[in-house]
């Protein structure tokens, strides 16, 4: 881990604890976004626990990989579609079938 890298997570716990915040540990990820294979894994640490490392994350509806592929955001928002697009033709074929009193 850099030393720049540790005076940022550092930093962030101080001002977190100034400012009465709580960090919830269990919510947070470590990810290394690269193409190059690596073999170190990450070691960062937020007081005295370790952030475990992930190959996924996702943040504000996007789905984040670390080796910077979109496949399975791609898929995700194609799969959302489609069930959209099926509750649309669901609603449309009963409105149809649907007899007028």
């Amino acid at each position: 881990m850099t030393l720049r890298v540790c005076r940022k997570i550092w930093t962030g716990w101080g001002w977190a604890a100034e400012n009465a915040m709580k960090i919830n540990l269990i919510k947070c990820k470590a990810v290394r976004f690269t193409r190059a294979w690596v073999k170190n894994p990450l070691k960062y640490t937020i007081g005295d626990q370790l952030i475990p490392e992930a190959s996924i994350c996702r943040y504000l509806g996007i789905i984040f990989r670390s080796d910077l592929r979109w496949s399975d955001h791609v898929n995700y928002k194609v799969k959302k579609a489609w069930k959209a697009l099926h509750f649309i033709m669901r609603i449309h074929k009963r409105a149809i079938t649907v007899p007028k009193a």
